[in-house]
Parts: C-alpha cells; sequence; structure tokens
C-alpha cells in the first residue's frame, strides 16, 4: 500500500496590472474557466466569497478528466485565499497569495500542497507544474489586452 506524503508545488508570476485589479479578477471563480488550462470552474455554495466558499474545477476534455473540489478556509482580500480540496482524488491544500511590487505591477504566488503517494506525485508533477504554468501566464495576459 502507498503512503500518502505532502508534496509541495509552488509558481510565482508577475502581472503587470494594480494588486486590487489582479485580486479583483482572480476572485471571480467562474471566470478562472478562461485561464485555467482545459478547466471548467463553477461555485458550489450559496456564499460565492470568502470562507466557506466552496468550489468545484473539472480538469479534462469531454467526460474524461478529474474533478477537484475545494472549500475556501482563508480569506484575506486583496491578498491570500487558502482552499482545503475535498475530493475523492484530489486532496490537500492550496494558496493564492498577492504582493504588490509597485502600483502597477504584482507578485502572484500559487502553491499547492498535494497529499498523495510520493511515486505517484513524482509522475504528475511534471503536467500539473506545466499545467498551471501556462495557467498563470494566460491570466497575466487577461491584464495586457
Amino acid at each position: 500500500m502507498f503512503k500518502l506524503k505532502n508534496n509541495h508545488l509552488a509558481i510565482s508570476i508577475k502581472i503587470k496590472a494594480p494588486l486590487e485589479e489582479v485580486w479583483n479578477s482572480l476572485a471571480q471563480w467562474e471566470k478562472q474557466s478562461e485561464w485555467m488550462l482545459q478547466t471548467k470552474v463553477w461555485v458550489t455554495s450559496e456564499t460565492t466569497t470568502g470562507v466557506g466558499t466552496k468550489i468545484s474545477a473539472f480538469t479534462g476534455v469531454s467526460r474524461f478528466g478529474v474533478l477537484d473540489t475545494m472549500e475556501v478556509t482563508h480569506w484575506e482580500p486583496p491578498y491570500t485565499c487558502d482552499v482545503v480540496h475535498t475530493g475523492k482524488i484530489i486532496k490537500g491544500t492550496g494558496r493564492f497569495q498577492l504582493r504588490e511590487l509597485s502600483p502597477n505591477h504584482t507578485a502572484f504566488d500559487w502553491s499547492e500542497d498535494v497529499w498523495a503517494p510520493p511515486i505517484i506525485f513524482a509522475f504528475v508533477k511534471p503536467a500539473l507544474f506545466l499545467g498551471v504554468r501556462i495557467s498563470l501566464a494566460r491570466f497575466a495576459q487577461t491584464f495586457h489586452q
């Protein structure tokens, strides 16, 4: 039997936009579907912002993919949002953190702690890293239109 381990993954990008503008865009959960690679995001709770908000994200093609369910556990606008992954397959925690670099530049730090056997995580890590990196680059591009 495989033993679960906490596996950390983090990516930081710089966005040419004010911190509040980045936060306001990021906190619109359904709009994440526009920039997250092969992913459809929707809110599943009556609460749509703040602690207790429940979100689902399906990543895949057609009916083939993975459903990731989450709940917001920490909400500190416009800086930090923490979630716990509550699904059958994806378990762990995630964090979005914004830092002001200048009045018109923001750092977006994304991190995940995925609870999985190390051998399985080692297998999926390259694709996960690449998919998130592409998604965050697409998000940054939404501010250059």
